[in-house]
């Protein structure tokens, strides 16, 4: 008896693991092949999908690898996925980013970054989704001195402005709450 008990419970533990751990992550609808999320079924804490969500998001780091996406972007993508996934219009939606210190780099055309990096960048494709969504990506005029990156190298439609500070100031000033890590 103790031993079938044993043999049930096991078998209970192993299929309610897999069972839980069946699902997967998702990108889309707002980014694809970016910004994957899990869906949160019943969450105790309700998304309001009426509200407008405007959020920046301070990067300035990337990865350590000139080959590889900064998922400090990608949280961008993750952040419209997981909200649209959730119900939440586009049009409520308002997303900038502002880029400084060590993350400009990612923002170079890959025919500089090439040049730089001996490889295209990784995260251009992504950027340009995400200004195509219309996600602002505002980009520090003193990281563009200092880090030898003019704009006219930047991807199309990056904007420069006089800091990341400035930039974030305002943008905070506008109703944009910040988003930091």
């Amino acid at each position: 008896m103790l031993k079938h008990s044993f043999f049930n419970f096991l078998f209970w533990v192993l299929f309610g693991f897999t069972a839980l751990h069946s699902q997967t992550k998702a990108s889309g609808p707002v980014i694809s092949g970016y910004g994957e999320v899990w869906s949160i079924k019943n969450p105790d804490f309700n998304t309001d999908i009426t509200k407008e969500y405007k959020v920046v998001f301070d990067i300035m780091n990337t990865s350590e690898s000139s080959d590889q996406l900064n998922i400090s972007i990608e949280t961008a993508a993750r952040f419209l996925n997981m909200h649209a996934q959730s119900g939440v219009p586009l049009a409520n939606l308002n997303v900038a980013l502002v880029v400084h210190n060590n993350a400009s780099k990612d923002l170079l055309k890959s025919s500089e970054y090439k040049v730089r990096y001996g490889t295209d960048n990784p995260n251009e494709e992504l950027i340009n989704k995400l200004l195509n969504t219309g996600v602002e990506i505002v980009f520090c005029g003193q990281s563009s001195l200092s880090r030898n990156i003019p704009i006219s190298e930047t991807i199309d439609g990056v904007e420069l402005a006089l800091s990341a500070m400035t930039a974030l100031i305002q943008l905070q000033d506008d109703g944009f709450q910040l988003i930091k890590f």
